[in-house]
């Protein structure tokens, strides 16, 4: 494919051709004949395709928002002849990032690896390998696509969050248990046995059909619930690093809860995002859910959400500097606890009764307020 550069070329080519030859003048006729033998020689040195393998592999393919993450390629030179290094882009994202590939002898590989860009949350493809070659003037240049695409799920970097006591009495262990008020218990999962669970417990028909003994997990339905409503409206955020921070913030809350048995629900303008019982399996839902979370055009905040949720339980409102929270002490009446959660304001927030305010300005301050509002 000719670039602009070897338009013009071509373009200016015929134009002293045909000037050349109408005026009967050698010399433009002779700059033209090399233009046009440039053009030519240039798609020619773009032609030839190099032979390549590509597999790629993105490790690890969870990580979360700042950790380290890197792009393997393992490149095979399936052609005849050797090839010297080459310079190529792999896709990531909305964006590319450069890759050096060594010297290729006929039937060797080579692993090359990079970083990957983990700023920002979300689902980010990447590849196809993309081989950029051109002819030393600019005039050509050809690009080709190796190796499957990838994707790398970057979910939210989350602290450690003691559970936010609800006010009611709730088993220490958790809503996981066996021996849970009478009436209250109901069928949450299936598990391998381990050593020391009851007999009575055993699911006999998965047991024989997966060749493992499973049991049944079960939950108290009683115990109180944390809800976590995320502020998603564009106008409460003064820019892209303080949303992300106020979902980290959430991913915080909503997985220490999960983290210890306790069953959690998160919202957002749109509506229920997850809703689960607790649990490790429940803690990668939740972040994996939460990755994808973006800021909207809603009208509407995060205290108008929280009014329509069910009330019970503890109920926490995570918004930024500039979401409206002067109505959340109106769903103190609602809920056993409130805490209402600003991401860098630009002043102090109002005072609310019954409400427990945190302001942050990151994850840090957040794990030390925390310990004010469990008490």
């Amino acid at each position: 494919m000719l670039t602009p550069v070897g338009w013009g070329v071509a373009a200016a080519s015929a134009v002293l051709y045909a000037a050349g030859a109408l005026l009967g003048y050698p010399e433009p006729v002779a700059l033209a004949v090399g233009g046009f033998v440039a053009v030519v020689t240039a798609v020619l040195w773009t032609l030839p395709r190099p032979r390549l393998t590509v597999v790629r592999e993105v490790t690890p393919n969870r990580v979360a928002r700042g950790e380290p993450a890197t792009g393997v390629l393992h490149v095979t030179n399936t052609g005849r002849v050797r090839r010297a290094g080459m310079r190529a882009y792999d896709a990531c994202g909305g964006g590319r990032i450069e890759v050096r590939v060594p010297v290729l002898r006929r039937g060797t590989a080579e692993t090359v690896r990079y970083p990957l860009p983990t700023d920002r949350r979300g689902q980010i493809p990447v590849g196809p390998l993309r081989l950029v070659r051109a002819d030393p003037f600019g005039l050509a240049r050809r690009v080709r696509e190796y190796g499957e695409p990838r994707s790398l799920l970057v979910r939210p970097h989350t602290v450690a969050l003691p559970l936010l006591p609800s006010g009611r009495n709730h088993h220490l262990e958790g809503p996981t248990s066996d021996t849970a008020p009478a009436g209250t218990v109901t069928f949450h999962a299936l598990r391998e046995y381990v050593v020391g669970d009851d007999l009575r417990h055993i699911h006999w028909r998965s047991s024989a059909r997966t060749g493992t003994l499973m049991v049944r997990q079960l939950v108290d339905a009683s115990m109180p619930q944390t809800t976590v409503v995320v502020d998603t409206a564009a106008a409460a955020y003064a820019d892209a690093d303080d949303f992300e921070l106020a979902v980290d913030a959430a991913a915080s809350v909503a997985a220490g809860a999960a983290r210890m048995n306790f069953p959690v629900r998160v919202l957002t303008a749109d509506g229920p995002l997850v809703e689960t019982r607790g649990g490790a399996h429940d803690v990668e839902e939740i972040l994996d859910r939460l990755a994808g979370l973006s800021r909207t055009d809603v009208a509407h905040g995060a205290v108008e959400v929280a009014r329509r949720v069910r009330a019970g339980g503890a109920l926490v409102l995570v918004t930024g500097g500039h979401g409206d929270v002067a109505g959340a002490g109106t769903l103190r009446r609602r809920f056993d606890r409130v805490v209402c959660v600003r991401v860098r304001p630009d002043a102090p927030g109002p005072r609310l009764p019954g409400v427990a305010l945190v302001e942050i300005s990151g994850l840090a301050e957040l794990q030390a307020a925390w310990k004010g509002t469990t008490r």
